[in-house]
């Protein structure tokens, strides 16, 4: 389904399962909502899964950025609306979860539980900003995603994946070199923008599942301990044989503890 927000941004959606109760998935950077695939189909048996293309990815539209997490929200916001939810569970991988936590933000009465995947509570700080920018800036000119792609896909998978997995690395490519330079690029800007939630955390009273990777070189066990202990009711699951794709690298165990989440 296609949802058009007020700016005239076109979400594209997939809806699955039909349960009482609603979950939304939102994917990460440089990637798009297929990468949920296994898990919305293992959560589908239970809840209605509302899974999207954040604006500029996937087979939504490409918009003026940069894309703010506060925009993006809003986005999310909109398809609920579409689909007539009032209350979801809101899952957020890497990107998502910064998407994830501004929706709290903004809309914490219609966020029945809140699950951070590879994700953190900080902002970027000046060096990872000036680099996003320059990556954006480059994309944009060359009209290409290849350096994009090649910076972000190789690094967030563990040694094993990288050892004996390769067919993993080559489905994550495909998803990301599929989305347009233009909308990548605002994407980054954006990301760069983003301000930390560290402050949020202390009064965001529902249940946080925040799932780290035993081996992400991007998002260190300590950093996801240190994000757990920062809301009053969340755990910490940790995949152990993953890096920062745990949708990819251990589809099995990452769906049964969202299916045990959301489950309640």
């Amino acid at each position: 389904m296609q949802v058009f927000e007020n700016d005239g941004a076109r979400i594209s959606v997939r809806v699955d399962g039909s349960g009482d109760d609603t979950v939304v998935l939102i994917h990460g950077f440089p990637f798009a909502r297929e990468i949920w695939n296994e898990q919305s189909e293992v959560l589908a048996a239970a809840h209605r899964v509302v899974a999207l293309d954040l604006r500029g990815m996937g087979e939504s539209s490409v918009c003026d950025g940069p894309y703010l997490m506060e925009t993006l929200a809003g986005d999310v916001a909109g398809v609920l609306d579409a689909l007539g939810v009032e209350r979801a569970s809101i899952v957020g991988h890497s990107l998502g979860g910064y998407v994830a936590l501004a929706f709290a933000r903004m809309y914490v009465e219609r966020v029945a539980r809140l699950a951070l995947v590879c994700s953190r509570l900080g902002a970027d700080d000046s060096a990872r900003v000036k680099w996003r920018n320059e990556l954006a800036d480059r994309a944009e000119s060359s009209a290409t995603n290849t350096e994009i792609v090649a910076a972000f896909v190789p690094s967030t998978f563990s040694h094993e994946t990288r050892d004996k997995h390769p067919e993993i690395i080559e489905k994550a490519r495909k998803i990301a070199e599929k989305n347009d330079p233009r909308g990548l690029a605002a994407m980054l800007r954006g990301m760069a923008l983003r301000d930390a939630a560290y402050d949020i955390a202390p009064d965001l009273g529902m249940p946080v599942l925040v799932v780290a990777g035993g081996d992400d070189a991007l998002l260190s066990l300590e950093e996801a301990r240190s994000t757990v202990e920062a809301f009053p009711d969340a755990r910490l699951v940790v995949c152990a044989r993953s890096g920062h794709l745990p949708m990819l690298e251990e589809p099995p165990f990452l769906s049964q503890a969202l299916a045990e989440f959301t489950a309640g």
